[in-house]
């Protein structure tokens, strides 16, 4: 057996060994730039400031509309995800899981965006319908968007919204959708086993559903929705109703499969990585994502692994938890990476939390395959890399103490600007936060990753843009990328540690830490108030804190929000950026208990950002 154990080790180490020579070995680790940190002045005028960047914002949308439609409104995939005539019954079919009307996605949080008037579903769903270059060509699959995660809103003082494109959809829960989809089936199915009956019982409600529906309203299904040059008209959707009917119990069996399958494996996942925690974690936590969760077997499939169920598939899973809040991705320059003087490495970069993904073609479709699905539509990442390049961060909507914030700029200046600058790679490991999330990649999932990434867009892929053939995945700001594949993801000791990311639009990236365990930027600044328990996913705002209405019994909607427990696993931890530092011979001041007057000026200077 030891003999067994050692022969098994040695052609693990040899398999490592030949998969990393494989990809070119990885890059150097990404660093902080030199040189004067940026920081940015307090305006005099807050008022005109404001207005001036809510502008600036809605000129950067018209001015790339087209690729803003694409991320906020394209479906992740065009041929997987859930029929879109069964994800329009879903009300019908089983009320109590999903809310009457057409509104009912909102308990999921996604929500139907003023800005988009008629849409047949809310913002943050999209379906194939809307990109496919035949539009009767197949049925309509509706999956999210990148509107899912990265278009969320805030409740304004006058209790309108105001909607922060390429911020965090605080509401949006993505496990919670999967669980209604399998308590939908099961109610259907009820006790049966067999998957052919099971197929049949689902099949035959879904189709009585269509007819009673379809009698009463010919548009029932898109509205009579209209889309740039694309209408979605009564003709289009009996055409797609009888494109269903067809292979309906073909469609019902991949759809039963999928996503029975899917959140199944995620109630493994989460008693392998949660323990405290389960109840929580399959129920979903909105605005929050596990890093790798969904997506392990897929990101791993090149190894040929079974990762719950084979001998050593444990080599292949990651090696720690890596539940997150969603991020904010506006202003994407402000931490890409950049090539070093030979352009062979990557340098001066950052990213997600980690910096694991530092290339930006990379991240969006990253983000894609974590939603679960096979065949990705590579345009969909290309056009977010677009839009999101200089999209301005959300302005702070409310008023600011100038004085105040004036103070607070010259606190930044000495203690936090040396770090939270832009195009810093540099992760920090010292700041006491749970180090989880900084370690789910290990060699065999970055050699997943970086292999799946590459499967779906290398240097040769060709897609079509604005009509034309594009190689997104071609070259990175003038360099090519041909025979670079291991830039698609760093090396595992590179990122076991937190980026410190720009901070701006930081007042609507509450809550705080990258797990999202504490409410205000008052409450980072000073530890020893945060709260064990509070409540995340509200959308009214703590002016004076600079976070979400976060105490159990403040919310004027007393419906939104749910109770968050830091205590319930090491993952959901509120420790961290709470012990002062030294650095370069430097002490950088993180807690302010001891100057809370300080704290609040810097507060107030955050918010500007």
């Amino acid at each position: 057996m030891k003999k067994l154990l050692i022969g098994v080790g040695v052609l693990v180490i040899a398999s490592a060994i030949f998969l990393y020579a494989a990809y070119g070995g990885f890059g150097k680790p990404l660093e902080a730039p030199g040189g004067t940190p940026f920081v940015s002045s307090v305006p005099d005028d807050w008022s005109a400031h404001k207005q001036a960047k809510m502008a600036a914002r809605d000129t950067h949308i018209v001015q790339h509309q087209i690729a803003y439609n694409r991320f906020a409104d394209f479906a992740e995939s065009e041929t997987d995800g859930i029929p879109y005539i069964i994800l329009k019954l879903l009300p019908v079919i089983a009320p109590e899981y999903w809310g009457e009307g057409d509104n009912f996605l909102s308990v999921m949080g996604l929500f139907f965006d003023e800005r988009l008037p008629g849409a047949p579903v809310p913002r943050g769903m999209g379906f194939s319908g809307l990109s496919r270059v035949n539009p009767v060509g197949n049925i309509d699959y509706a999956s999210f968007s990148c509107g899912a995660c990265h278009i969320g809103r805030v409740r304004t003082e006058d209790n309108k919204f105001y909607y922060l494109d390429g911020g965090i959809n605080a509401e949006f829960n993505v496990v919670g959708y999967r669980k209604r989809l399998v308590q939908t089936i099961d109610k259907i199915a009820g006790t049966e086993i067999d998957p052919a009956k099971r197929t049949e019982l689902v099949t035959n409600k879904i189709l009585e559903a269509i007819d009673q529906v379809h009698a009463l309203n010919p548009n029932y299904f898109y509205k009579n929705f209209t889309y740039e040059n694309r209408t979605f008209d009564a003709a289009y959707e009996q055409a797609q109703i009888d494109l269903f009917k067809k292979t309906a119990g073909t469609r019902v069996s991949q759809f039963i499969k999928h996503h029975e399958d899917e959140y199944h494996g995620w109630e493994k996942f989460v008693d392998k990585y949660y323990q405290g925690a389960q109840p929580q974690l399959l129920d979903g936590l909105p605005g929050m994502e596990d890093a790798i969760g969904f997506n392990t077997v897929k990101a791993n499939a090149n190894l040929k692994l079974n990762l719950l169920t084979k001998p050593f598939a444990f080599l292949a899973l990651p090696p720690s938890h890596g539940v997150t809040d969603i991020m904010a991705v506006w202003e994407q320059n402000t931490h890409d990476p950049l090539w070093s003087e030979d352009k062979r490495h990557l340098i001066n970069g950052g990213g997600q939390w980690t910096g694991h993904i530092p290339l930006p073609i990379y991240k969006n479709i990253a983000a894609q395959l974590t939603i679960g699905y096979d065949n990705v539509d590579v345009r969909v990442s290309a056009f977010a890399e677009e839009v999101l390049d200089k999209m301005p961060a959300s302005v702070y909507p409310f008023d600011v103490d100038i004085a105040l914030a004036k103070k607070g700029q010259a606190l930044f200046a000495e203690n936090c600007a040396a770090c939270h600058q832009p195009h810093n790679g540099k992760v920090y490991n010292n700041l006491g936060t749970d180090m989880g999330r900084a370690k789910i990649a290990g060699l065999f999932v970055t050699l997943g990753a970086i292999s799946g990434f590459t499967d779906v867009c290398d240097a040769g892929t060709v897609v079509q843009m604005y009509d034309k053939d594009v190689k997104p995945c071609a070259e990175y700001k003038g360099v090519s990328l041909k025979g670079k594949k291991s830039l698609a993801m760093t090396a595992p000791k590179q990122h076991e540690g937190y980026n410190a990311l720009p901070l701006v639009g930081l007042w609507a990236q509450a809550p705080y830490l990258h797990n999202g365990s504490v409410p205000t930027l008052y409450h980072l600044l000073v530890p020893n108030e945060r709260p064990a328990v509070f409540v995340k996913s509200r959308l009214d705002y703590d002016q004076k804190l600079a976070g979400f209405v976060w105490e159990l019994d403040a919310a004027k909607d007393k419906n939104e929000g749910y109770e968050f427990d830091t205590r319930l696993s090491p993952a959901m931890s509120n420790r961290g950026h709470d012990t002062n530092i030294e650095q370069d011979g430097k002490t950088f001041k993180l807690n302010w208990a001891d100057d809370k007057e300080g704290a609040l000026a810097l507060v107030e200077y955050l918010k500007i950002l």
